[in-house]
C-alpha cells in the first residue's frame, strides 16, 4: 500500500509539473487513491488478526474516522486559504453546485500556505495537538 501511495503521489507531482491542465482536472481523484491506500493498509493490518465481525466494525469505524479528519482538514484549509467553504464544488458535482459556496470571511485575501500541501501538515499538527 505504501508503494502504491508513493507512486501515485509521484505521478501527481509529475503531472502538476508537466501537464498542469490535466492535473487540475483529475488531481482530486489521484489524492483519493492515496487516501484509500492509507485506509486499506490500516484495515488490512487489523483484519488479518481479528474475526470477521470485529474486522467489519473496525473497517466501518476507520472509514468514518478518516472521513471526519479529511472533512475537518479540508474545511480548515479552505477557510484559511480563501475564507470560504464549498468553493468550486461545481467541478465535482456540476453546475448545480455553484450556489453552495459559503463566504465566511468577505474580502479575505487568503493565506496561501494553507492551500499548499505543506499547509495540510501544519493544520494537521494543530488539530492533533488540540
Amino acid at each position: 500500500m505504501l508503494i502504491i501511495a508513493s507512486f501515485t503521489t509521484t505521478a501527481m507531482l509529475v503531472m502538476q509539473a508537466f501537464a498542469f491542465e490535466l492535473y487540475l482536472a483529475i488531481a482530486l481523484f489521484i489524492q483519493i487513491i492515496v487516501t484509500n491506500c492509507a485506509i486499506l493498509g490500516r484495515v488490512e493490518a487489523f483484519a488479518s488478526r481479528e474475526p470477521v465481525h470485529r474486522a467489519v466494525l473496525d473497517a466501518f469505524s476507520m472509514g468514518l474516522g478518516f472521513l471526519w479528519v479529511l472533512l475537518i482538514l479540508g474545511g480548515v484549509r479552505e477557510l484559511l486559504a480563501q475564507g470560504t467553504l464549498f468553493a468550486d464544488m461545481d467541478l465535482l458535482f456540476g453546475e448545480g453546485a455553484k450556489g453552495l459556496v459559503i463566504t465566511l470571511i468577505p474580502e479575505y485575501r487568503g493565506f496561501l500556505i494553507a492551500a499548499l500541501p505543506v499547509g495540510a501538515f501544519i493544520v494537521m499538527g494543530f488539530v492533533l495537538s488540540s
